[in-house]
């Protein structure tokens, strides 16, 4: 069961992965509700649609896929849903729910018929290597974006924050930690660090006055779903409106989910010579199934979640791992207060570790090679910098077609690269 080989894996190893990849993404429980709040949709039904949804999709990664990726709404498709389709759009909520839920429906229409594999299996193995490292940079900059230790400035974007005070401090205090656990390879060294640095930050202070972490409770009942569940706005599901909002949320899901997958399996061991992802299809089914649910439930779309390279980092490997963060997403319900209370700075410094971790499929790329390298630079550069996953993806393929085309180098590039890179350099002119 969960593909766990008792000659292989160990029970303890696969839970402690499992409990560092809950750690390290537990805080989409408290930034969902926050984010939808601003349609005025009930945070507390938010919350459980939340949690519902990571339940469900991660339990199905688990026993149907057997890998170790967990699976929660995802950061970015929430900010589009909300920002983006209903208050710039002027669409309500419940028209965006029905994208996501025809966009689900479509997802497990093209697993089923390999569209999916055979899109992820046609990018060169240059940026398949680059694709995890650019992750990799990209979940340590957001590490060091919820510690305030990297700030948002108008002169030059971002800035190093006041890592003095607070956040910051508690952030540079556990990256320490954490580090130093891994150097000495202390057993679940980065779920130490993060239980660490949330102690201390009880003794740290924020702007507020208040300690950056601090318990408001340890039990509470969850709110029901009843007021968002499966409020589908069917009226509009034939306008143009509805098709663009349906293709953007399809686009960006497909290369996050692609990218995820592709970076955090290389961490794991889970490619063959080629790049290719073991497994691909049934994981790439555990979302798409995670997303109809998800848009039942009342939230945005379910996806693969990059932190669970935490949890591959920690040496999870089988659907044991992926049970574990169900469970605890499921205790979640209960013990909110408790899993709320760790600051974003103590999730932080596994973020920044794991990035480090990531970094490895760097070496395998033929930097002498620039018909290669180049691409693979820039899909790892613009995965950070644009704070995109999918948008690093994208501008990798296109550059990777258009210049090995300029220099005259036809034969490297198959004609479902020709494609992708149509149908990319399309999405930025029209969508």
């Amino acid at each position: 069961m969960f593909g766990f080989n008792p000659e292989q894996h160990k029970v303890r190893t696969e839970i402690v992965a499992g409990i560092t990849t809950f750690l390290t993404m537990a805080y989409i429980l408290a930034v969902n509700p926050s984010i939808f709040g601003a349609l005025d949709m009930p945070k507390g039904s938010v919350f459980t649609a939340t949690a519902l949804a990571a339940i469900i999709g991660t339990l199905v990664m688990a026993i149907y896929a057997k890998k170790p990726f967990a699976l929660a709404p995802g950061m970015g498709l929430n900010a589009f849903f909300v920002f983006t389709v209903c208050l710039t759009m002027g669409h309500t909520w419940q028209f965006a729910l029905t994208a996501v839920f025809i966009e689900g429906l479509l997802f497990i229409i093209l697993t089923m018929t390999k569209v999916r594999s055979w899109i992820l299996n046609a990018i060169p193995l240059s940026l398949k290597h680059a694709i995890g490292a650019g992750i990799g940079l990209f979940i340590a900059f957001i590490g060091l974006q919820n510690a305030g230790i990297i700030a948002n400035n108008d002169a030059t974007l971002v800035s190093l924050g006041d890592i003095t005070h607070g956040a910051a401090l508690l952030g540079v205090i556990g990256i320490v930690i954490t580090g130093a656990l891994v150097i000495l390879k202390v057993r679940g060294g980065i779920l130490l660090g993060i239980l660490a640095t949330t102690l201390i930050g009880l003794f740290i202070k924020g702007p507020d006055g208040a300690a950056l972490t601090h318990f408001n409770g340890f039990i509470s009942a969850p709110d029901s779903v009843g007021p968002i569940f499966c409020k589908f706005e069917w009226s509009s599901i034939l306008s143009w409106d509805m098709l663009a909002v349906v293709f953007t949320f399809l686009f960006i899901d497909m290369f996050d989910t692609m990218g995820t997958v592709i970076g955090v399996s290389q961490k794991a061991g889970m490619v063959d010579e080629k790049g290719n992802v073991d497994g691909i299809d049934k994981m790439f089914m555990a979302d798409s199934i995670a997303t109809v649910c998800g848009a039942c439930l009342g939230t945005s779309t379910t996806t693969t979640y990059v932190e669970s390279a935490s949890g591959v980092g920690e040496g999870g490997r089988t659907g044991l791992t992926a049970f574990t963060v169900a469970v605890l997403f499921a205790l979640a319900l209960l013990f909110s207060p408790v899993f709320l209370a760790i600051p974003g700075a103590a999730t932080a410094p596994a973020l920044v570790i794991v990035g480090v971790m990531m970094m490895t499929p760097v070496a395998k790329i033929d930097w002498e090679d620039y018909s290669e390298s180049i691409p693979a630079f820039i899909t790892v550069l613009m995965m950070p910098v644009a704070y995109s996953i999918s948008d690093g993806i994208l501008l990798g393929v296109i550059s990777y077609v258009l210049l090995n085309a300029c220099a005259g180098k036809f034969k490297k590039i198959t004609v479902t690269m020709w494609i992708l890179a149509a149908l990319f350099i399309c999405k930025y002119i029209f969508i």
